[in-house]
């Protein structure tokens, strides 16, 4: 018989679930606790299912036939109505959990464990914060590349096209994160390969000819008009050529002037590993020089103007404008392909020691190890002969 309000309201619990029908499949379980749940036995491909319609009174007796009748009609047309519900539950749990900025923030926490520097996870932030509105509250499994595009066509109707490309790239990292963890199907960037305005290729600014080279030097050993720290840091620069990042960022205690050895840790270094560089004699002479100036701090390169900060690319970048050097002529991190084109085109190294002394050695673990234990040597001559050549300009 079936059911109704009055019927349903008298039930009582019992020791055991207690089930009343109302028909087709459709009955209430009476719990022994007194809560009162609406189920629907059906089958499908010959197996016998079960599906819930909540808690009465909050789904009402009209409420749960409407479901058998929704599922009956799911059932006429050949579909699992249990498999529709648990679709559409993944799909809810997708439209609020797995969102592009629970993904973003997920891939960012993967990077900082991976110990990327505290500078790239500020600018891979704010590279997401420029696409935030527009996709951080989708479901990944829903955007697809035209909303991408819009995205980044914001960025670019600023002028930024640069950084549209970087954002574009950080976008396909989190969509390739989803797809890795069952989150999403498909990479909506790959789609946009030709889509965005192109950027020009340039090279940083660099002399690479020893003429050049000479005159600036001469500059920069005779330049005064800055703090201790950037003119070291300058001639550090010329005679060790890091990554500016790598040397103005340094802590006294990465120094063993003894042994002549400099050890970067894994945090500052491009490809997120130790890199051993050698000091030679004059790099050791300026370094103890500095010494007296900012041994009393843990960072070398202390800025004169940011207490406990040390001094920034701009600020040898800035120096070097002074020192007559535009933008195109010559940069901090310029230093590095003046020393790579010289030494190469000296003839008197191997091209992999000169790539091993500037950290540009491949992922590759046995090539790694192949790279420090064989060449350690012949950097050691090579950093010597090269401070040796400094040396001899500025007699």
């Amino acid at each position: 018989m079936p059911l109704n309000d009055l019927r349903i309201k008298s039930l009582r619990a019992g020791e055991k679930p207690i089930k009343k029908s109302d028909g087709e499949g459709l009955y209430i379980e009476v719990k022994p606790n007194g809560s009162k749940l609406w189920r629907m036995a059906y089958r499908f491909e010959g197996k016998q299912k079960l599906l819930s319609f909540g808690k009465y009174p909050e789904v009402s007796l009209a409420k749960a036939r409407q479901k058998r009748l929704d599922a009956k009609t799911l059932l006429a047309d050949g579909v699992d109505p249990q498999a529709k519900k648990n679709e559409e539950r993944k799909q809810a749990i997708a439209e609020t959990q797995n969102t592009f900025s629970n993904l973003k923030n997920e891939l960012i926490e993967k990077k900082i464990k991976e110990g990327r520097a505290a500078s790239t996870i500020t600018k891979i932030k704010w590279c997401f914060s420029l696409v935030d509105d527009a996709l951080g509250q989708r479901a990944v499994a829903e955007i697809k590349s035209p909303e991408v595009l819009d995205a980044l066509r914001v960025i670019e109707a600023k002028g930024n096209y640069e950084t549209a490309h970087r954002v574009r790239g950080l976008i396909g990292e989190v969509f390739r994160y989803a797809i890795a963890t069952g989150r999403a199907d498909y990479d909506p960037t790959f789609a946009l390969k030709g889509a965005l305005v192109a950027v020009p290729v340039t090279h940083r600014a660099a002399v690479t000819d020893w003429k050049a080279f000479k005159e600036l030097l001469s500059a920069v050993w005779s330049y005064e008009g800055a703090s201790p720290a950037t003119r070291a840091a300058l001639k550090l620069m010329a005679i060790l050529y890091p990554r500016p990042g790598e040397l103005r960022l340094s802590r006294w205690d990465e120094f063993d002037l003894d042994r002549g050895v400099w050890e970067i840790p894994k945090e500052r270094t491009k490809m997120r590993r130790p890199h051993q560089k050698p000091l030679p004699p004059l790099a050791i002479t300026i370094l103890k020089e500095l010494h007296e100036w900012s041994g009393d701090c843990e960072l070398p390169f202390k800025s004169d103007i940011g207490r406990g900060k040390p001094i920034s690319e701009n600020t040898m970048n800035q120096a070097l404008r002074r020192l007559g050097y535009g933008s195109t002529e010559m940069v901090s991190h310029g230093f590095r392909a003046t020393a790579s084109t010289l030494l190469n085109e000296s003839g008197n190294w191997d091209a992999d020691a000169i790539e091993a002394e500037l950290a540009h050695v491949g992922s590759d673990e046995i090539r790694r190890a192949y790279h420090r234990g064989k060449y350690w040597d012949e950097r050691v001559n090579m950093s010597n002969w090269w401070a040796g050549e400094i040396s001899n300009i500025l007699l």
